[in-house]
């Protein structure tokens, strides 16, 4: 038996090999069964999701995988694969990137965190409220990840001071036994200290003695029950704020940038997504989420009490919130005045967002339409703004120093080093990025993208809105399981075409796919952040699928009354647009060509 085990630990430590090396070799049937080109790029999409959902190799250079195989096998050459890593789009990310390492670097993230705090109230349900809007805010522009590494630690700091450091059930276990033991040898119950109970000497009766411990014993239990639930509504509220927050810009999570490239891709007339139409869409239903999200929390883990709302709190938790109060003032005190180079991100910043915002918003005329139509997109004002980052001075500029010639002669730091942004900025993402449009571009040019659409006649009699309901459901279920920007690659080109079958505009389908695939709220191995909260080890599996059933299931509606009100008007989702028409009728001949090219070999054989 020991033997037995012992292989099994062998052989699931080898396990990434044994997938690397076996999952070419599973998927020839394939390469056999359906046309030439089509069946080569399936095979590589196929044996590029085993290896992302396995991780057999790491994501980015899984996503590499394009450049080496699309040529060899003959589906498109390098020079159309190789600029798929460098589209706009990608730059448009790595803007973003940048302008988060410069708000990280000089620690403004924290300053607006622990502000949003300070304003809200120390009460649990006001700070979970509180820990949501400023991660949401957040992740709206840095990554997903990082709000949620930078907003656990404070959380972690606040809740000490709520409640002291947490127990585990088996130390509160030990206490109480210890507590009942001192209470049967010396008639008295001893109470931890961050109770403040006061312990009375006097002698008293016997049976008096008893129900003061037993009270005292069942209001210990109700505080732990609640310090516990508290605990555990502020670190699952995190993740999940971060992962609703992302949703709300273009540059928030990859595969909303992934939208826009095969976007680009498949239907290049289409110019209705950018940031500000995005933003229009995004925002609200990102904002209506959260407080339903919130709400959902604060009732289920005790920060909203329905049956007891108005009694009156106990000074414990009074004493509690007013030493959360003075953590979060200390920890904002030791930022120190806002400093010249806080006050200089900032404002580039707000230029970011503003500039992003207003170039073409669509309802009026943005900038861009003093340039030349068609030259400046999202990426070429972030890039713009993100250079001056890199000579912008970091101290105020004197003019002082120019007539004073003992003053000294050092550089002055920008805002951003070079170094710092090779550090910091996760290049892995761009190559993702890269690899999905690749495999988009060889879905186009192979016709696999034509014969996917060919095979879902079953699916042409669903109705549209039950098809958005469908769609979302069956994403954030997959999801769940795998990384949200692999889901999204591997699901956008069946979309595109399933829309064409349906005669809807594809936004219809492909934007509930995009914004469902960062709704994965039920495992520690849905999203980063997820495996970050469960990390603390105050969290167990069954808290986030209890907590996550109910707020995947009001993403999916919420999702879906959303693209059938208010974003229909913006992304004008009641026709089918000429650009789409365009690639339907393209399609139509393509898939003629390739049942005649079928055919025809059958006819041989």
């Amino acid at each position: 038996m020991a033997a037995l085990g012992a292989l099994v630990k062998k052989a699931w430590s080898v396990r990434r090999f044994v997938v690397l090396l076996c999952a070419p070799l599973a998927l020839v049937p394939v390469l056999l069964s359906l046309p030439p080109k089509e069946g080569r790029c399936l095979y590589v999409i196929l044996l590029m999701a085993l290896y992302w959902c396995t991780e057999a190799l790491p994501l980015a250079v899984t996503a590499l995988l394009p450049i080496v195989l699309f040529p060899f096998l003959g589906i498109l050459p390098s020079n159309k694969v190789c600029p798929q890593y460098f589209l706009d789009t990608n730059f448009l990310f790595l803007s973003g990137l940048i302008m988060a390492s410069a708000i990280e670097e000089w620690n403004l993230h924290r300053r607006i965190a622990l502000r949003v705090l300070m304003l809200v109230g120390v009460q649990p349900a006001r700070l979970i409220l509180g820990m949501m809007l400023t991660t949401s805010f957040l992740s709206m522009w840095l990554s997903n990840t990082a709000s949620t590494a930078m907003m656990l630690p404070i959380a972690n700091a606040i809740l000490k001071s709520l409640f002291g450091e947490k127990d585990t059930s088996k130390d509160m276990n030990r206490e109480n036994e210890e507590n009942q033991a001192s209470l049967q040898q010396n008639k008295l119950y001893t109470v931890p200290t961050e109770m403040q109970f006061l312990a009375s000497t006097e002698d008293k009766d016997l049976t008096e003695e008893k129900e003061i411990a037993s009270d005292a014993l069942s209001d210990l239990k109700k505080e732990e029950e609640y310090k516990t639930n508290i605990w555990k509504g502020f670190l699952i509220s995190i993740p999940y704020a971060a992962s609703i927050g992302g949703t709300a810009t273009l540059t928030g999570t990859a595969p909303n940038l992934i939208l826009l490239g095969q976007l680009k891709s498949y239907f290049p007339e289409c110019d209705v997504v950018n940031f500000g139409s995005w933003f229009m869409f995004a925002f609200p239903l990102m904002l209506i989420f959260l407080i339903l999200g919130w709400l959902w929390i604060s009732i289920l883990y005790g920060g909203i009490n329905l049956r007891g709302w108005r009694t009156r709190k106990s000074n414990i938790r009074v004493d509690a919130e007013a030493r959360a109060r003075e953590v979060i003032k200390e920890d904002y005190q030791k930022l120190g005045p806002t400093k010249f180079a806080e006050q200089a991100i900032f404002f580039f910043f707000c230029m970011f967002a503003i500039m992003l915002f207003s170039r073409d918003p669509k309802f009026i005329p943005g900038w861009a339409s003093l340039f030349a139509p068609g030259f400046i997109s999202d990426a070429v004002t972030g890039i713009t703004i993100v250079i001056i980052l890199f000579f912008f001075p970091s101290q105020k500029p004197s003019f002082r120093w120019w007539f004073d010639l003992k003053a000294p002669n050092t550089e002055t730091q920008p805002l951003l080093t070079w170094r710092k942004a090779q550090e910091t900025v996760p290049w892995n993402i761009i190559l993702l990025l890269g690899g999905g449009f690749a495999m988009a571009k060889g879905c186009e040019e192979s016709g696999l993208s034509v014969w996917i659409g060919g095979r879902l006649h079953p699916l042409e009699g669903v109705p549209p809105p039950v098809a958005v309901i469908l769609i979302t459901i069956v994403i954030a279920l997959f999801t769940e399981f795998a990384s949200n920007t692999a889901t999204i690659i591997i699901f956008l080109p069946v979309l595109a075409e399933l829309a064409i079958r349906l005669k809807v505009n594809p936004l219809y389908l492909m934007i509930p796919g995009t914004i469902g695939c960062s709704y994965a709220f039920m495992l520690p191995v849905s999203t980063p952040p997820n495996s970050i909260a469960f990390s603390s080890g105050h969290l167990m599996v069954k808290d986030m699928a209890r907590t996550g059933l109910l707020m995947n299931l009001m993403g999916v509606l919420l999702l879906s009354l959303a693209m059938n009100t208010w974003a229909k008007s913006i992304f004008q989702l009641g026709t089918f647009p000429a650009w789409a028409n365009i690639h339907a009728e393209n399609a139509t001949s393509l898939l003629t060509a390739v049942e005649n090219v079928t055919l025809s070999a059958l006819n041989k054989i």
